[in-house]
């Protein structure tokens, strides 16, 4: 998690609008340290344990959650883990002010989510009105008997009082530019970038 987090800030006018802020290597940390501070956390295996269940938000949380669950199914228990993925879009409070017409993907939540012990999975936390969004989603589907939030990258600049559980960097962005991860299942390459907002 290093010695604290990084700063990185708008580049200057005339200069390229791309700026790394994490190289595929430092991302490659950035995952081992959320598996392990995940792990650590899992619930004990057995018949009286709950059932674990790991949920990605669309799109490159879903992908992190995938990495996730296999990493723990390879681990030495061999757990089964449930798996499911979260589109948020329609839960979002700020649709309303958005411009366009919202992407809209299938949310895929094939399993009873009652009485779990649930992982929800983001790349990037900001304000935190994402994770609102989804713990709402996941409550249409059920009650679970504990929720915790994992996120690759906490860049700061929370609005509403959400924290996540694990957190694989912590890093400082200026308000005015935007985290993008990229993974290479998306992509085609490891790496987060700050680009302007739009």
């Amino acid at each position: 998690m290093g010695s604290g987090p990084r700063r990185a800030g708008p580049e200057p006018r005339g200069e390229a609008r791309l700026k790394q802020l994490l190289d595929s290597e430092q991302v490659a940390d950035a995952v081992e340290s959320l598996y392990r501070q995940v792990e650590a956390s899992l619930p004990a295996a057995g018949p009286d344990g709950p059932r674990v269940a790991i949920v990605g938000i669309r799109t490159r949380g879903e992908t992190l959650a995938r990495r996730l669950r296999e990493r723990i199914a390879a681990g030495p228990d061999g757990r089964g883990v449930e798996f499911g993925v979260l589109d948020i879009t329609f839960y979002r409070d700020d649709l309303s002010r958005s411009r366009g017409v919202p992407l809209v993907r299938a949310t895929e939540i094939d399993f009873d989510v009652d009485d779990t012990w649930l992982l929800l999975v983001d790349d990037v936390m900001e304000t935190g009105r994402s994770v609102r969004a989804a713990l709402n989603a996941v409550h249409d589907f059920g009650r679970p008997r504990v929720v915790r939030l994992a996120v690759l990258i906490d860049r700061g600049g929370r609005e509403v009082p959400v924290a996540a559980d694990f957190v694989g960097t912590r890093v400082e962005v200026d308000p005015a530019m935007r985290v993008q991860l990229r993974l290479k299942e998306n992509d085609g390459q490891e790496g987060a970038l700050i680009v302007p907002k739009s």
